[in-house]
C-alpha cells in the first residue's frame, strides 16, 4: 500500500490528525487503502503477456475502433467510473482482443491507485472450492467479503466453466455482491447474451447488464496464422 495520500491530505496513514484537539478523523484516501489492503490475497497482477499493452500499438489498433473507443473513454475517467461502480462487459468470437481490452482496463486501474483482481472464471472457482479445505470456517465468507471489496473485479472467460448447481450459485454470490454493493466489473466472454444467460443463469446476466457497459467483439481469430497460398 502506498505511503503517499492520493488526495494528498493526510500522511499517508490513512487519518487527519487535528493537533489543537487531538483527535483524528478518516481521510478521503481510507477506503482505497482498505480495499487495497483486502484485496491482497486476491490475484491482482497483470499477465506477462499482457503487461505492454497500450492503445498507440498492435494489436489494440487492430481492434474495432468503436470499442477500443469506448474503453479509451472509460479508463481516461476510471477513478469515476469505479466509484460509480459501472464496469464493461466485452463478448465475441475467440482471438478479437476481449482479454488485451479487459487487461488494458485493468492496467489502468491499477496505475490509478485501484484495487484489482484479476481472474479466469475456472481459475476464481478453483480458488473457492480451496476454502472448503481451508481450516477456518470463515474462510468462504472471507473470501466473497474481499471479492466485493475491492475496487475493480476482473473475470475472463464468464461461461467456459462447466455448468452446475454451485457455479451457478458461485457466480451469482459474486456477481449479487458488487451489484448490491455498487461495485465495478469487467467480464469477458465468448457467448453472446442469451447463450450466457443459458448458461450462467438469467438472473446474473441481468444484473452483469445493469452494471456494465456491453461492448461486442465479433470476428476472425487473430491469434491463427495466416498463410500466403501464393507461396504454397
Amino acid at each position: 500500500m502506498s505511503d503517499f495520500c492520493s488526495f494528498e491530505v493526510c500522511d499517508g496513514s490513512g487519518f487527519v490528525v487535528d493537533e489543537k484537539t487531538n483527535t483524528a478523523r478518516d481521510c478521503q484516501c481510507r477506503p482505497q487503502r482498505v480495499s487495497r489492503a483486502r484485496a491482497r490475497s486476491l490475484s491482482g497482477v497483470i499477465p506477462r503477456k499482457y503487461r505492454g499493452v497500450s492503445f498507440d500499438r498492435p494489436p489494440v489498433t487492430e481492434i474495432a475502433p468503436a470499442v477500443t473507443g469506448a474503453v479509451r473513454r472509460y479508463v481516461n475517467r476510471i477513478d469515476d467510473q469505479v466509484d460509480a461502480g459501472r464496469g464493461l462487459w466485452l463478448c465475441g468470437s475467440v482471438g478479437t482482443g476481449k482479454t488485451t481490452l479487459a487487461m488494458l482496463v485493468s492496467s489502468h486501474a491499477l496505475e490509478a491507485g485501484r484495487s484489482v483482481a484479476i481472474y479466469s472464471l475456472p481459475r476464481l472457482l478453483a480458488q473457492i472450492r480451496s476454502t472448503y479445505d481451508d481450516d477456518s470456517g470463515n474462510s468462504h465468507v472471507d473470501l466473497l467479503d474481499r471479492l466485493t471489496a475491492v475496487d475493480l473485479l476482473h473475470i475472463d472467460d464468464v461461461g467456459a466453466e462447466k455448468t452446475s448447481e454451485w457455479v451457478l450459485e458461485q457466480l451469482y454470490s459474486i456477481v449479487n455482491a458488487r451489484y448490491e454493493e455498487e461495485r465495478s466489473i469487467i467480464i469477458t466472454t465468448n457467448l453472446e447474451r442469451d447463450e450466457l444467460a443459458t448458461q450462467i443463469n438469467e438472473r446474473t446476466v441481468s444484473r452483469l447488464e445493469e452494471m456494465c457497459e456491453v461492448l461486442p467483439l465479433w470476428g476472425t481469430d487473430a491469434r491463427r496464422p495466416t498463410y500466403d497460398v501464393r507461396s504454397a
